[in-house]
């Protein structure tokens, strides 16, 4: 389990939700929303996006979509979650109900927030290691896979299409490229496509594996390079995706090059 965010931000965010989600299911709720006054449509053909099966009004997607802000709000923690009761404690709170006292609701939070806290500084107190063997396994295997060259630092690419032009000329070169990044699992960070626009920026600025690779590339070729984390990110990583040790993988096509103006601060590496 990874938490992106301090587990108290996480179950407040998520409590904070809960108790703002309107379930339309319950008729005592339903009833108090008529006779006040209501900032969504209850009207049928209200609805903001047209032929949903079920929430023909305004009001029934808003309480869907809060359904689903709450669940992605709980993904983390969802095998600790009984979905029934969390729809129970939905309602009974919201008809003025609830099984449980604001003492007891306190003391169970702050129990479950402790374990959830614990866990999560185990976790991440085992990713580095964890992160370094899978990486180091990964490479032992990968190196012998058909079309894959290593260099003498260790980075490993395979060229998926030659270009003819130039080679970056310099460690500070400029270039022109549409890359994207990805985990070795296949999670993808980052990403020039979804952008629909090419990165530009000086081989200076990146880290050490990713301008290794692209110097080897002429414009027009089509490379995928696999980093190992010492090349990359390192012990630090780049939270919230990358992890402590983590290697990465990038498909890169090299669109330009051309030298860094002279006189021209280089920036710092790695950013």
């Amino acid at each position: 389990m990874k938490f992106k965010q301090p587990v108290a931000l996480v179950l407040a965010g998520a409590l904070m939700c809960v108790s703002l989600s309107a379930c339309s299911k319950d008729e005592k709720a339903e009833d108090a929303a008529k006779s006040a006054d209501a900032i969504t449509s209850t009207a049928s053909g209200s609805e903001t996006v047209k032929g949903l099966s079920g929430m023909n009004s305004e009001r029934k997607q808003v309480s869907y979509m809060i359904g689903m802000d709450i669940a992605k709000s709980l993904k983390e923690i969802e095998q600790e979650i009984d979905v029934e009761l969390l729809t129970k404690g939905m309602r009974d709170q919201l008809a003025g109900k609830p099984l449980v006292s604001e003492a007891q609701h306190t003391q169970i939070r702050d129990a479950f927030s402790t374990k959830l806290q614990a866990h999560a500084e185990k976790v991440a107190a085992e990713l580095p290691k964890k992160n370094l063997e899978a990486g180091k396994a990964f490479f032992a295997k990968n190196k012998t896979a058909p079309g894959v060259l290593t260099t003498a630092s260790g980075l490993q690419y395979q060229v998926l299409r030659q270009g003819s032009g130039a080679k970056p000329a310099t460690d500070d070169a400029l270039v022109k490229v549409h890359y994207q990044g990805t985990l070795l699992d296949g999670t993808k960070f980052d990403s020039s496509y979804d952008r629909n626009e090419p990165a530009q920026f000086s081989l200076a600025e990146v880290v050490p594996g990713w301008a290794e690779g692209v110097k080897l590339m002429t414009v027009g070729s089509k490379y995928k390079l696999w980093i190992p984390s010492e090349l990359g990110w390192g012990e630090m990583g780049s939270p919230p995706v990358i992890g402590p040790n983590a290697a990465v993988v990038f498909e890169v096509e090299l669109l330009e090059t051309k030298p860094r103006p002279a006189g021209e601060a280089t920036p710092p590496a790695g950013q």
